[in-house]
C-alpha cells in the first residue's frame, strides 16, 4: 500500500522545484517550459545520483506519478489542438505548404539515415523499421505552442515574418502529428491497443467522424456559453468528457491517447468562440500547468541520466544535434526560398522552425513507452530538445534583431493605415495603463474611473479644424501581462484584443456620424510606451490626444512635435449650450489652447469666453470675433450664466496651467498663429 504522505510530499517538491526553475529560466530570456523540463532532469539521477533520486521517488510510487503524468499529457495535447488555428494559413498557403513539407521531409529522411547509423541505440527487441520511422518523425516536429510564445514575447506576431512562422508551424503541426500517428500505428499497433489488431484501421474513419459529425455538434457549446454568459460546470463537464472519451478511443485503436486529446481540441469551435476557449484554458491551466505537467517532466527526467553517457555517446549526441538542427533549418530555408521569401526572412523561419520544446518531450516519452528508444538514446534526444529550444532566442537575436522587429511592425501599421496623405490625429485611450480599470467599455463612462473615450474623439474632430481628407487613429495598447507559459493558452491576448476592438467600434460609429473616418489599433504589448513611440514615428500625426494620467505620455510626447491635448480623467462630454472657457497665457501653449477652444466653440455653436492678458490675446480675440465666433461681452469679460442650472463650461488652458479639464501643449517651435486666417472648422460662420 502506498504511503499517501510520501506521495503528497513528492508532489509538493515537484511543484516548488518546477516553479523556481521556470521563473529562473524566464529571467534569463529562456522559455519557462525549458526550465521546468530541466527541473525534472535535476530531480533525476543526472544530478542527484541514483541513490538520492530513488530515495526521493521510490519505485512503488512511480506508477501513481506516471498516471498523473499521463493525465497531464492528455490536457496538454488538448491545449495544443485547441490552439491550432488553420485560419493562420489564410493568404499564406503557398509559403506555409512549401516550408512545412520540406521542413518535415528533409529531417525525416535524415532521421532515417541516422537511425541506421545508431541502430544499436534502439531498445532491446525493437524492430529496425518502426525504430527508424519513429526517429525520423521525432526529428521533424516543431513545437507550435512554444514557437507562438516566443513570437508573442518578441512582438514578432505583429510582423509578416511572425505571421509566416505561425502559418508554417500550424501546417507543420497538422502534417507532423498525422505522420506521427501513422508511425506509432505501425510501431505500436500490434499489441499496443486494447482491442484486436485490426481496429487500428478504424483510426482514419474515427478522425473523419470527429471532423464531419462531432465538430458541428460542438458548435452548440458556443451558444450555451453566450446564453449563460460564463463557463458553466455543464459546459466544462462536456469538454472534459469529450477529452477523456476521445483519448480512450484512440488508445483503444492502438494509436495513442495523446492523439485523441489533440483531435478533440482541434475540432473545438473557433469561430466567435475566443472567450469560451480562453475560459476553458484558464480552468485547465490551474491543474495542468501547476501540477500535472511538472509531474510529467519529473517522470521523463527520471529516465534521463547524463552521467551515464560515454565518450562514444557524446559523438552520437553531436550527430543527433547536427541532423536535428541542419535538417529542420535547411528544409525550412529551402522551402521558404522556393516560395519567393527573401533570404533574411527564410533564415529567421529556419531558426524558428527548429523550436521543439515540450512537444518533442511528449513524442520521446511515447517512443520510450512503445519500447523503441533505449535509455541512452532517450537521454540524448531530450538534450537535443532542450538545446534546439534554448538556441532559438539567441540565434533569432542575430538573424532578426529587435530593431528590425520594430521596423517591420511600423511597416505593418503603415500598410494597414494606407499611404494616402491625410491630416491625422492620434488618440490614446490609455485603457488598462493608467488609472482606469477599463470597465466602462468606452461607451458610457459609467464604470471604472468614469472616462468616456468619446470625449477624446469629439475633441480630435474639433482639433482637425475641418481639414479634409483626415482621419483619427485610436490606439489602445495594453500591457501583455505575465510571461506566457506553455499550457496557459494564447486566448487571453486574443480575447482582450477582441474586447478592445468591440469597445472601439463605438468610436468608429461616432466618427462616421461626425464625418471623419476612425481607424483602430488594438493589441497587447510587451512595451506599450516603445510601441506607441514607434507608432508616432509611422503616423507623423498632426495632433495627439490622451488622458492626462497615461504613463506612456512622457515617452510619446517627447517623440512627437505635434500639439498635444491632455484630458483629465472623468471629463464628461459637453452638454448642449455649454460655453468654452479658455485660460490663455501669452505663449505658444496659450495660443494653441485658444485655437482649440475656438474650434470647439465653432463646431458646437457655443460661446467662447477668453481669459488672458496682454495685447496678443486681445488681438486674437478681436480676430475671432470678426470671423463670427461668439465671444462673451468684452474680450476679457465673462459669460453671464442663468443660475446654477446652466451647463458646466468646457475649460481649456495651456500646458503649464493645472486644474483644468483640457490642457494643450503647442507644436514644438511653433510660429505665432494668425487667428484671422487659421482654419476653425467646417461649421465656421461667415464674418459679420
Amino acid at each position: 500500500m502506498l504511503d499517501i504522505t510520501v506521495i503528497l510530499g513528492q508532489l509538493a517538491l515537484i511543484i516548488v522545484v518546477a516553479r523556481l526553475a521556470g521563473l529562473a529560466a524566464g529571467r534569463i530570456g529562456i522559455p519557462p517550459v525549458v526550465g521546468e523540463i530541466f527541473a525534472g532532469v535535476l530531480l533525476g539521477p543526472s544530478l542527484l545520483g541514483e541513490g538520492v533520486s530513488d530515495f526521493l521517488f521510490p519505485a512503488d510510487t512511480l506508477p501513481f506519478l506516471k498516471l498523473l503524468a499521463d493525465m497531464g499529457l492528455v490536457l496538454f495535447m488538448f491545449v495544443v489542438g485547441l490552439e491550432l488555428d488553420v485560419s493562420l494559413v489564410r493568404g499564406r498557403g503557398r509559403v506555409a505548404a512549401s516550408v512545412s513539407v520540406l521542413s518535415i521531409a528533409l529531417p525525416f529522411t535524415m532521421g532515417l539515415g541516422l537511425a541506421l547509423l545508431l541502430r544499436d541505440l534502439r531498445a532491446d527487441g525493437a524492430d529496425l523499421l518502426p525504430y527508424a520511422l519513429f526517429l525520423g518523425a521525432a526529428m521533424s516536429i516543431t513545437a507550435f505552442p512554444v514557437l507562438a510564445r516566443i513570437l508573442a514575447d518578441r512582438r514578432m506576431n505583429r510582423t509578416e515574418t511572425g505571421g509566416l512562422a505561425l502559418a508554417c508551424a500550424a501546417t507543420d503541426d497538422v502534417l507532423a502529428w498525422t505522420m506521427l500517428a501513422v508511425v506509432i500505428g505501425i510501431a505500436g499497433g500490434e499489441g499496443h491497443g486494447h482491442g484486436p489488431s485490426w481496429v487500428i484501421y478504424l483510426a482514419l474513419p474515427f478522425a473523419l467522424f470527429a471532423i464531419l459529425v462531432v465538430r458541428p455538434v460542438l458548435t452548440r457549446l458556443t451558444t450555451m456559453y453566450r446564453r449563460a454568459g460564463e463557463l458553466t460546470p455543464t459546459i466544462l463537464s462536456i469538454v472534459l468528457v469529450g477529452i477523456l472519451l476521445f483519448s480512450a478511443a484512440t488508445e483503444y485503436l492502438g494509436v495513442h491517447f495523446i492523439f485523441g486529446a489533440f483531435l478533440f481540441g482541434a475540432i473545438m469551435p473557433h469561430a466567435e468562440a475566443a472567450a469560451l476557449r480562453h475560459e476553458i484554458l484558464v480552468r485547465l491551466e490551474q491543474l495542468s500547468v501547476l501540477l500535472l505537467l511538472p509531474v510529467f517532466f519529473l517522470v521523463a527526467g527520471l529516465a534521463v541520466d547524463v552521467r551515464g553517457l560515454s565518450a562514444e555517446n557524446l559523438l552520437q549526441l553531436a550527430a543527433i544535434l547536427a541532423v536535428a538542427i541542419a535538417g529542420k533549418y535547411v528544409g525550412a530555408y529551402l522551402g521558404a526560398r522556393s516560395a519567393g521569401v527573401p533570404h533574411w526572412q527564410a533564415n529567421a523561419l529556419g531558426i524558428l522552425m527548429n523550436t521543439r520544446g515540450l512537444t518533442e518531450l511528449v513524442i520521446l516519452s511515447v517512443g520510450r513507452e512503445l519500447g523503441l528508444l533505449s535509455d541512452e538514446l532517450f537521454t540524448m534526444m531530450v538534450i537535443m530538445a532542450l538545446v534546439t529550444t534554448v538556441m532559438t532566442g539567441p540565434l533569432l537575436n542575430l538573424a532578426y534583431p529587435r530593431r528590425r522587429v520594430a521596423r517591420d511592425i511600423a511597416e505593418a501599421e503603415r500598410a494597414a493605415l494606407g499611404e494616402q496623405a491625410v491630416d491625422r490625429v492620434l488618440v490614446l485611450t490609455g485603457r488598462g495603463r493608467g488609472g482606469g480599470d477599463g470597465r466602462d467599455g468606452g461607451d458610457g463612462g459609467d464604470g471604472g474611473d468614469e472616462r468616456d473615450d468619446r470625449v477624446l474623439l469629439d475633441l480630435a474632430v474639433a482639433a482637425l479644424g475641418g481639414a479634409r481628407p483626415a482621419e483619427i487613429v485610436v490606439a489602445e495598447l495594453t500591457p501583455q501581462g505575465r510571461p506566457l507559459e506553455v499550457g496557459s493558452g494564447l486566448s487571453l491576448d486574443l480575447t482582450e484584443m477582441a474586447a478592445a476592438m468591440e469597445r472601439q467600434q463605438v468610436l468608429v460609429r461616432r466618427g462616421e456620424e461626425l464625418g471623419v473616418p476612425v481607424r483602430v489599433i488594438a493589441h497587447p504589448s510587451a512595451d506599450v510606451a516603445q510601441d506607441l513611440v514607434e507608432l508616432v514615428g509611422v503616423l507623423a500625426p498632426q495632433g495627439l490626444l490622451a488622458w492626462s494620467d497615461d504613463p506612456a505620455l512622457v515617452a510619446v510626447g517627447a517623440a512627437t512635435e505635434a500639439p498635444v491635448v491632455l484630458v483629465a480623467p472623468g471629463t464628461p462630454s459637453p452638454e448642449p449650450g455649454a460655453a468654452v472657457v479658455v485660460h490663455a497665457s501669452s505663449d505658444a501653449d496659450g495660443e494653441a489652447a485658444l485655437l482649440l477652444g475656438a474650434r470647439l466653440a465653432t463646431a458646437r455653436g457655443a460661446v467662447l469666453e477668453l481669459h488672458g492678458e496682454g495685447r496678443r490675446m486681445s488681438t486674437a480675440g478681436a480676430a475671432l470675433a470678426a470671423r463670427g465666433v461668439r465671444l462673451a461681452d468684452g474680450v476679457l469679460g465673462s459669460v453671464e450664466r442663468a443660475g446654477a442650472l446652466a451647463p458646466a463650461p468646457v475649460e481649456v488652458a495651456g500646458l503649464r496651467r493645472a486644474g483644468t479639464a483640457l490642457r494643450v501643449r503647442a507644436e514644438l517651435d511653433a510660429a505665432p498663429i494668425d487667428f484671422a486666417t487659421v482654419p476653425l472648422g467646417a461649421a465656421e460662420v461667415p464674418a459679420r
